[in-house]
């Protein structure tokens, strides 16, 4: 990989081993960006309090064993001991040579791939999607699409809500109004914000629906095969608006991802029988319990995870804790990425630790919560509709191919578009707004929804991006060839040609950071910094007028380079790249 900072890491450490021996060759260098010059080693500073000797001197007998005539043009030693690196052009230019050449831009395949399961989006069957499951739609297929990039093998798990008491009520309202209204697509079932809330009324206000419920409960539990055919009715036409869902916003996720609550219902029963028999399980106050150490109530009071409660019956945590054992002794997992809002911060630390109680994780196999902060609306609260209720997300997304079109059209294009062809790439740039805006905060930030701001074409947003991509295409167009002609060689002359190419550099380390912490807006902010860079290269490097035949070619290459680069980027986050806008 040609990140420069990897590389000069690895020149910095084999002289600390030089210098002040073998023992120091493992020692952080501590490289980082710096305004006098490409990048900084540090590790003088730390360095000189273990070896008894002043920052400076430190930092000029790592310079004097310092070997970088092939990667470096001029090495400083600053203030108390900085180590200031300027990079040669000619190692940036090949080095962007190897980007463009390598059909994965001189990404390499992690060394060990692990197994790896990214649970996400988790709607309820027979209720709408709302905004509250946007974040985790977005940022957890974009977490998966990462993984998978730098070569994990990813399970997508789309742990639905099927089974609990509420289906009762569901089925039983199904039957009465009549289960072909579900066949035929009636709004009375379809519509299931409102299936789901008459329902509801049914249950609270007729003591006879209610009754029938409690009993369709007990023979869904019991698995009546009637019962289950009904039920299955109403997970079919819930996968139905979820795949509509997810279509309009072009996430990966299918019918084979589907991983509902029903699935571990037969594991309950073992798992609970397991944690008794070594031990962790208890009873406690009439219910069986679990108290991972460290956890306590305000009054110091030791907080239990329950498993079962006093009246018998399983709860969330009970499925969690059996999907954790499916996974690694069935699966075989070595990761598992639960994306997943803040408030549940503290049940899955309790449920982790009960795991851990258990064997089931250990220092082979992690689990970790990449907690997704709340989505709020302009007024700075969490976003609901007008009446106070919750937003749903097919509503939003309307609304946002809505606002894309008209800002769509206020801009000046280089062509006329047919109506399916506007309404392709407005519904692109609708969602790239959408996935954008909210990838490039940090998942775990509250972030406001402003649908102006977020479909604006400037500043640091999705048509911004995209825009970027297609006016790099146009060049191409114009000058009568592909991407993949553009050859090169790199040379660099222009300030805004090297910083371009360094820039272009830093793409693997980026996205493999990002899917190590599970961090997309790490990957949403460099892709804004190559196209930021890109700009400037483009107000001040022309191209296809350039001076010379060399000269030329060199852009060309540094804009093939950029394509791919931001087309690759921003497909790993979810966001579409229309050819033309």
């Amino acid at each position: 990989m040609s990140d420069p900072q990897l590389v000069l890491a690895a020149r910095v450490q084999a002289a600390l081993s030089a210098a002040f021996g073998p023992s120091y060759a493992d020692a952080d260098p501590v490289i980082r960006p710096s305004s006098f010059a490409d990048l900084q080693a540090n590790v003088a500073l730390p360095l000189a309090k273990k070896l008894g000797r002043k920052p400076r001197d430190v930092a000029d007998e790592i310079v004097a064993h310092l070997d970088t005539a092939d990667v470096v043009a001029d090495v400083q030693v600053s203030g108390p001991g900085f180590i200031n690196l300027t990079l040669s052009d000619g190692w940036i230019a090949a080095a962007a040579q190897r980007v463009l050449e390598d059909e994965r831009l001189d990404v390499p395949r992690v060394d060990k791939p692990h197994k790896v399961v990214v649970e996400y989006s988790s709607p309820n069957v027979a209720k709408e999607m709302h905004v509250g499951h946007l974040r985790t739609t977005i940022v957890g297929d974009a977490l998966a699409r990462i993984l998978g990039f730098v070569g994990h093998e990813v399970i997508r798990d789309n742990h639905v809500g099927d089974w609990g008491t509420p289906f009762g009520m569901l089925i039983e309202h199904l039957l009465d109004l009549g289960e072909d209204a579900a066949a035929r697509g009636d709004s009375s079932v379809s519509d299931l914000t409102e299936f789901y809330q008459a329902a509801r009324r049914k249950f609270d206000g007729d003591e006879a629906f209610a009754d029938r419920s409690r009993r369709r409960v007990v023979a869904l539990q019991a698995g009546d095969a009637e019962t289950l055919r009904l039920w299955n009715v109403l997970v079919d036409v819930s996968k139905r608006y979820f795949n509509a869902v997810y279509g309009q916003l072009g996430v990966t996720l299918s019918d084979a991802d589907i991983r509902g609550e029903s699935f571990y219902n037969d594991l309950l029963e073992p798992t609970v029988r397991e944690l008794e028999e070594k031990g962790i399980a208890v009873v406690s106050e009439g219910a069986l319990c679990a108290f991972p150490p460290g956890f306590t109530g305000r009054e110091g009071e030791p907080l239990p995870v329950i498993i079962r409660k006093s009246d018998g019956g399983y709860n969330y945590s009970t499925t969690d804790l059996a999907t954790i054992r499916y996974r690694v002794d069935t699966e075989h997992v070595d990761r598992m990425v639960y994306v997943v809002g803040t408030t549940q911060a503290l049940h899955f630390q309790m449920v982790f630790a009960v795991a851990r109680m258990a064997g089931w994780l250990n220092d082979d196999v992690r689990a970790e919560h990449a907690q997704i902060g709340n989505v709020l609306g302009t007024d700075g609260k969490l976003l609901r509709t007008r009446t106070g209720g919750t937003v749903k997300l097919s509503e939003l997304l309307d609304e946002a191919v809505e606002r894309a079109g008209a800002v769509f059209d206020e801009i000046q294009h280089d062509q006329p578009y047919d109506e399916a062809t506007r309404a392709a790439i407005v519904r692109d740039v609708a969602m790239g707004a959408v996935k954008y805006a909210d990838l490039s905060v940090a998942r775990d930030s509250e972030y406001v929804f402003d649908l102006d701001r977020m479909i604006s074409f400037h500043g640091k947003t999705g048509p911004y991006l995209q825009y970027a991509v297609a006016r790099i295409r146009s060049i191409f167009r114009k000058g009568g060839l592909t991407p993949e002609q553009a050859a090169g060689p790199i040379v660099l002359g222009h300030p805004a040609e090297r910083a371009l190419a360094l820039e272009l550099l830093g793409f693997g380390a980026v996205v493999q950071q990002a899917g190590e912490t599970t961090e997309p807006h790490r990957l949403a902010t460099y892709i804004y910094a190559v196209a930021d860079a890109y700009t400037t290269f483009h107000e001040n490097c022309p191209v296809l007028k350039a001076p010379d035949e060399q000269t030329k070619a060199s852009r060309l290459a540094l804009c093939a380079a950029t394509l791919r680069t931001l087309v690759t980027g921003l497909d790993l986050l979810g966001v579409p790249t229309p050819e033309r806008m």
